[in-house]
């Protein structure tokens, strides 16, 4: 499986409403779990910065990757962006073959 980073900006709509944000992320993560049963979810952040939120998952393809960035976008959140993410040894190696 490969690693996927999801940052996260929510809507001007959904972050007035940050003490609901408990049961919204719920919502959205049973979506996520009902669509795209493959994707394993590794941990979540919530970001003080450009971006809200920062989830590390795993999915067996980019079209997963893809629905889990859909399926946020389509739940409230302004942008939603995958990318794929290389362990730091592996990017090493690769490194050396260039």
């Amino acid at each position: 499986m490969q690693t996927y980073i999801l940052l996260t900006k929510l809507s001007p709509e959904l972050t007035k409403q940050m003490k609901d944000r408990s049961a919204i992320g719920g919502i959205w993560l049973e979506k996520v779990k009902e669509k795209c049963p493959e994707v394993k979810f590794i941990t979540h952040y919530a970001l003080l910065g450009q971006y809200d939120f920062l989830d590390i998952y795993e999915a067996p393809d980019v079209e997963s990757a893809a629905k889990v960035s859909m399926i946020s976008r389509a739940n409230g959140a302004l942008q939603a962006e995958s990318l794929p993410a290389i362990p730091y040894k592996k990017f090493l190696e690769l490194v050396k073959e260039i």
